[in-house]
C-alpha cells in the first residue's frame, strides 16, 4: 500500500470560528450562510496519534484489491453510477470505478488518479483488506490543518496552483452560472468524465502541515464518522439537518468545486447505503 503520514496526537478546536462563516457569507459563492452552519460552533477535540495515507487511494490500488478479492462495488452491482451532465446529476449505465464516465472511459492512464464511484461500504471493504480503516472526521481535519486553524491545508491565502479544483481548470469562478458554463463546455468537449489529477501532482505545494497531499480538492473523501451537529441547538440548512444521525461525513471537496468548498473545515454528508459518484473517493488511516 501507499505511503502514510504519522500524525501526533493533540487537542484542537474542530470546526469553523464565526468569522469564517461571516467571510463565506460575504464571498462570491452561491450558498447561503445556513449551509455552512454545521461547521459551528467550534468544539475542543482530542485525537490520539494515528497514521493516515499521504494520498487518496488510487485506481491502481483499488484494482489490486479487486483482483485479490473479486470484490464488486455497489455501483457495479446496480449497473449504473452517478455523474454530473449538462442537465445535472444523472444515473448513467456502465459507470463504475474503472469506467468513471461510462463504457470506454478509464484505463491504465488513470491508475495513479484517485479512485471514484466508491460507496462508504466499498471504501470500508478496501480498508479492511489492507489492514487499515477509514479516518474519523476529527482525524481527517487534524491531519489537514494541524492544531491551529487554517482555511486550506497550506494556509489562509488561496493558491489556485495548490489544489485540483474547478478554478484550476476554468480560472477564477465568481458565480454558479460561470461554473455551469464551464462544465457545459467541458461536457461538449470530452463528456462528463472526472477531472481528477494524479495523486501528488502539486509536489508539496498544497500539502498539510503533516505532509498529507490532496486534502483540498481532487476527490471528496469518506470518513467513518456518523453525521452529527457539533451542538444540537445549531440552526442549519434543513437538508443538512436531515442528514444528521443517518449519513456519514465527507471531507475535502473535489475537482468540481470552488475554493470555498475545499476548506479544511468544510463538511459534506453522504448516504452510506450504496451512494457514490464520480467525485468521491477516500484515504485510509490506522492506529499507531
Amino acid at each position: 500500500m501507499g505511503e502514510m503520514c504519522r500524525i501526533p496526537g493533540g487537542a484542537f478546536r474542530q470546526g469553523s470560528p464565526d468569522w469564517m462563516i461571516d467571510w463565506l457569507e460575504a464571498a462570491d459563492q452561491p450558498l447561503p450562510r445556513l449551509w455552512f452552519a454545521d461547521e459551528t460552533p467550534q468544539v475542543t477535540t482530542v485525537v490520539k496519534p494515528f497514521r493516515i495515507d499521504r494520498f487518496p487511494v488510487t485506481v491502481g490500488e483499488y484494482a489490486r484489491f479487486v483482483r485479490d478479492t473479486g470484490y464488486r462495488t455497489e455501483a457495479e452491482r446496480r449497473g449504473f453510477g452517478l455523474v454530473y451532465t449538462e442537465q445535472g446529476w444523472n444515473e448513467r449505465e456502465g459507470v463504475t470505478w474503472c469506467a468513471p464516465g461510462g463504457p470506454g472511459t478509464g484505463g491504465p492512464d488513470f491508475d495513479d488518479h484517485p479512485v471514484v464511484h466508491v460507496s462508504w461500504r466499498d471504501a470500508n471493504e478496501f480498508a479492511r483488506w489492507s489492514g487499515r480503516r477509514l479516518p474519523t472526521e476529527a482525524e481527517w481535519e487534524f491531519a489537514a490543518r494541524g492544531p491551529d486553524f487554517r482555511i486550506w491545508p497550506w494556509g489562509d491565502e488561496w493558491d489556485v496552483e495548490a489544489a485540483n479544483t474547478a478554478e484550476l481548470h476554468a480560472g477564477q469562478l465568481h458565480s454558479l452560472s460561470a461554473w455551469q458554463e464551464w462544465w457545459r463546455a467541458e461536457c461538449e468537449r470530452i463528456g462528463p468524465v472526472p477531472r481528477t489529477s494524479p495523486v501528488g501532482s502539486f509536489r508539496g505545494r498544497g500539502d498539510s502541515p503533516f505532509g498529507c497531499a490532496d486534502m483540498a480538492g481532487n476527490v471528496y473523501e469518506w470518513t467513518s464518522t456518523l453525521s452529527r451537529l457539533y451542538d444540537d441547538s445549531t440552526r442549519c440548512d434543513p437538508t443538512v439537518r436531515m442528514a444528521m444521525g443517518r449519513y456519514r461525513v465527507i471531507r475535502g471537496g473535489s475537482w468540481m468545486n470552488f475554493r470555498y468548498q475545499v476548506r479544511c473545515s468544510e463538511r459534506m454528508h453522504g448516504d452510506p447505503d450504496g451512494w457514490s459518484s464520480f467525485a468521491h473517493g477516500f484515504r485510509c488511516a490506522s492506529d499507531v
